[in-house]
């Protein structure tokens, strides 16, 4: 393994050896870093946490199919170790040779989407990954695409606006013209894995997964990261020092997708972002979790596994994967195992990992005749943690009885929970109303919740119940 990441930035291939980089770490955010450099001023620092979008550049890199492949994200989200390989690019690189702007700024310009000007390099930014992803985008597509970043001054109305003037004009642009040289230049990058070793400081970025055992067997107490969105506001946020991390991003075996025995088996690696493509419409109530998880900036980063591996009870997709009846594949050197994964989240922000562990997979299994529905109680509909989330699964036998029920919640304990009291109280009862207000009564049996920020215990209570009434009148009468 090797010190140095190898990267483009401003079309120019640019290394960094950490043994020799000063003051800056393999935990330095991206952010930081092209803060530092007197000539990337545009990315600007908001929240530091991924919810404001001024830091929003893009990163490309080569496709599956061969193409580039361009995605914002979050830079104050991002180790730098993460851009090995791939090509960076900030608004100050919009612009074509020749000095003219580039059509999404243009369009900002002409339709006077800028006031103050702190968020309007982030916005550009959106837009350009938008531009070079989505030929006439829908006004829903460029909403989901802007709701990542946001603006104090303007309202949206201009840069809703600027975003479909800009890509309607197609996405090419001066990247189009050199984008076969960039993938020829981030091929001829090394593809060796990555290690930073110093006294109170290590990082490994493995690229196969052999070396990611090893990396686990030698620090068995770092903390395992995929997309870091989670792992990274532990530095910009508490100001921590991850003294021992093992990086999975790199390993290509997490990326993939498959279909085993009709069971859809997501590699732990695969973007959220991701996802939506490989569902093929069987699993809607997951698809509408991910429609309200984050931003497309933190989608893009995102991993599935990395998801449920944090073991937060407030995680989106949790209580939907447990309704579809999700099984977690844990792999390490000794070989794989598979859980239910309500058995692999244990507590509050554990899981079942054992030493030298990881995340391999997620696998679904087909989702048969039931009704499933997913549920988020928020303050907003984008960019916002949960109060309380649901996933709930209904089976009904001939007669219209409960055959077979899961009730799952987020934000209702110290970890996402079956409602197993209220659950039993349905079974082989009618699918009617007065069933299940008895059933949502039976509720507080199962869960004790705390206040806080985000909601009282008595308002998570009445949402629980709310939200179980509400399943109730979505799948009532349906065949």
């Amino acid at each position: 393994m090797e010190s140095t990441i190898t990267f483009l930035l401003d079309g120019k291939k640019t290394e960094i050896d950490f043994a020799r980089a000063g003051s800056v770490r393999p935990t330095t955010t991206l952010l930081e870093y092209l803060r530092s450099l007197p000539s990337h001023r545009g990315v600007k620092e908001g929240c530091a946490e991924g919810d404001c979008g001024a830091c929003t550049v893009v990163i490309a890199e080569a496709s599956p199919s061969g193409a580039l492949r361009y995605r914002a994200v979050d830079s104050c989200l991002l180790f730098l170790p993460m851009v090995d390989g791939k090509q960076v690019i900030t608004v100050e690189n919009l612009r074509s040779p020749s000095g003219e702007l580039h059509p999404v700024q243009q369009a900002v310009v002409g339709r006077h989407g800028s006031q103050c000007g702190f968020c309007t390099p982030g916005f550009v930014m959106s837009m350009f990954a938008l531009f070079k992803s989505a030929s006439l985008p829908s006004d829903d597509q460029i909403r989901e695409a802007l709701a990542g970043n946001l603006c104090r001054c303007t309202g949206y109305r201009p840069l809703v606006d600027a975003a479909r003037d800009a890509c309607g004009r197609g996405p090419r642009d001066h990247f189009s013209d050199r984008e076969r040289d960039v993938l020829e230049e981030l091929r001829g990058f090394p593809r060796n894995g990555f290690a930073f070793r110093a006294p109170g400081r290590t990082y490994v970025r493995p690229a196969s997964i052999d070396e990611a055992f090893s990396a686990l067997r030698e620090f068995p107490r770092a903390t395992i990261i995929a997309g870091g969105t989670d792992a990274a506001l532990r530095i910009t946020k508490r100001r921590e020092s991850l003294d021992e991390v093992v990086d999975i991003s790199a390993l290509p075996g997490l990326k993939e997708a498959v279909r085993l025995e009709d069971n859809l088996v997501i590699g732990a690696g695969v973007p959220l972002a991701d996802v939506p493509s490989l569902l093929r419409g069987e699993y809607p109530a997951l698809l509408e979790a991910l429609s309200v998880f984050g931003s497309a900036q933190v989608r893009n980063c995102a991993t599935i596994g990395g998801n449920l591996g944090t073991a937060s009870p407030i995680g989106d997709i949790a209580p939907v994967l447990m309704a579809y009846r999700a099984r977690v594949v844990l792999r390490s050197a000794r070989g794989k195992r598979t859980l239910p994964l309500e058995e692999f989240l244990t507590g509050y922000r554990t899981n079942a990992l054992g030493p030298g562990e990881i995340v391999e997979a997620v696998s679904l299994p087909p989702p048969g005749a039931a009704f499933v529905r997913s549920y988020k109680v928020s303050r907003r509909r984008h960019v916002d943690i949960a109060t309380l989330s649901a996933g709930f699964r209904l089976e009904l036998d001939s007669a219209g009885g409960v055959a077979s029920l899961v009730l799952a919640y987020g934000g209702m304990a110290e970890r996402t929970k079956r409602a197993s009291h209220a659950e039993r109280a349905l079974a082989g009862k009618p699918w009617a109303r007065e069933p299940v207000e008895q059933a949502a009564r039976v509720l507080d049996a199962d869960f004790t919740p705390i206040s806080d920020v985000r909601g009282s215990a008595n308002f998570r209570a009445l949402a629980a119940r709310n939200v179980l009434l509400r399943f109730w009148d979505d799948t009532r009468g349906e065949p």
